[in-house]
């Protein structure tokens, strides 16, 4: 989930403020900047940090700078690396649709916004052309986006249409009014058939782009998820995971530290796919197909309070073909007896 806010002000040239919420207060300065702007290389930060064109508080700052909660940060920005995101005609399975937001099942395999080496083919591509007008709250790289899915999970995600909307729906995620559930399959069994998991969350020591669990409180940021198994088979269970907290990687993380990552999840599991030759041993290769081609990870539902309306909106985004699939390969292989 996004937490902090772009609000852009008068002056010369892409003047920003942001506010340091509590879920990035800790990071570096350059680190926290490529967060909220993607567009934009950490190299190119800094030099805008080294140039003086960072301000912390009113007061220049130096990349190593620890942000801390609350504090003002402005940033005069370098001219962008990329034009603003073009629409594309890519079809989109919209759950839900009003004139203030909506709701869009995001299948796997596409970024949900642009960053470096993903300039198109993004969600903000296709909602630019299927919306138009989006709120510009988080930038016009972020147009409309409310919070974030990891680009090989599907399912359910939340596109703020206006400025009054997103700062609602913002407020809502940032003090965990938002419902949110996932469906996932595990690549072995958890042991109990519900249960908390709660784990502080860090930045991996030796792998930029993976998250890690910690004890170390100077570090870690607080993390829950609450599951409950729906279905269990031999070496591997269905799940169904709400998280209480919104960290990176939350749940892939958290099921990963108690033996059970999601199934096909390359970066906690070591694989990006499943075959039914995996469930079927001595299969005739002729006879091997595919059964995932992602990590089975699903944001099924979303249920939040219409920050207009005043009224519950609840949607579920059924699960994709592949997870069907994959969920009856084990029934018929891996059923426990």
């Amino acid at each position: 989930m996004e937490d902090e806010e772009a609000l852009p002000l008068p002056g010369v040239g892409r003047v920003v403020a942001l506010q340091v919420q509590a879920k990035t207060a800790g990071m570096r300065l350059d680190q926290f900047l490529v967060l909220q702007f993607p567009d934009f290389s950490r190299s190119i930060v800094q030099k805008a940090i080294e140039g003086g064109g960072v301000t912390v508080n009113g007061a220049a700052a130096k990349s190593s700078y620890k942000a801390r909660l609350g504090d003002q940060v402005r940033i005069q920005l370098p001219e962008p690396e990329r034009p603003e995101p073009a629409p594309e005609d890519i079809p989109l399975d919209v759950l839900y649709e009003d004139e203030y937001l909506a709701l869009v099942n995001k299948p796997f395999d596409m970024v949900v916004h642009p960053a470096k080496g993903h300039w198109s083919g993004t969600l903000v591509n296709a909602l630019a052309h299927r919306f138009g007008a989006l709120s510009t709250l988080n930038g016009d790289y972020r147009p409309g986006i409310v919070h974030r899915l990891d680009r090989d999970t599907s399912g359910a995600i939340l596109v703020a249409k206006e400025e009054r909307t997103h700062r609602e729906l913002s407020l809502q995620f940032e003090t965990r009014k938002v419902f949110k559930e996932y469906a996932a399959i595990t690549q072995g069994q958890l042991d109990r058939d519900s249960d908390y998991i709660e784990r502080r969350i860090c930045h991996h020591p030796h792998d930029r782009v993976k998250m890690a669990v910690t004890d170390d409180t100077a570090i870690g940021k607080e993390a829950c998820t609450f599951y409950e198994v729906i279905e269990r088979f031999r070496g591997y269970t269905f799940v169904r995971c709400q998280p209480r907290t919104g960290r990176t990687h939350q749940i892939r993380v958290h099921l990963a530290c108690v033996g059970c990552p999601v199934l096909a999840d390359k970066l906690y599991s070591g694989r990006d796919h499943f075959n039914l030759a995996d469930l079927v041993p001595g299969l005739d290769p002729a006879a091997d197909e595919v059964l995932l081609p992602r990590q089975a990870l699903h944001a099924l539902r979303l249920r939040f309070l219409h920050p207009i309306k005043k009224e519950v909106v609840a949607v579920e985004a059924p699960l994709p073909p592949e997870s069907h699939r994959t969920l009856a390969a084990l029934r018929t292989y891996r059923a426990l007896k």
